[in-house]
């Protein structure tokens, strides 16, 4: 089951974070990061079936219908 509910440790150290690392790149740099980063995060996650419950939720805009 995806964890939709509040569950960073850090939020504002990991948003910080993520934006220090976007620094200074172009649009394309920055689009390869980020399919870099969501392919990563997917592996680590592992659960095809948690990763399609994020998948729908993103491209619904994080609306919980």
């Amino acid at each position: 089951m995806l964890i939709t509910d509040p569950h960073l440790e850090s939020p504002d150290d990991f948003y910080e974070a993520l934006i220090d690392t976007h620094r200074d790149l172009s649009t394309a740099d920055s689009h390869a990061l980020n399919a870099r980063l969501v392919l990563l995060l997917a592996n680590h996650i592992g659960s095809l079936e948690v990763l399609k419950q994020a998948l729908a939720l993103a491209r619904a805009g994080g609306r919980h219908d």
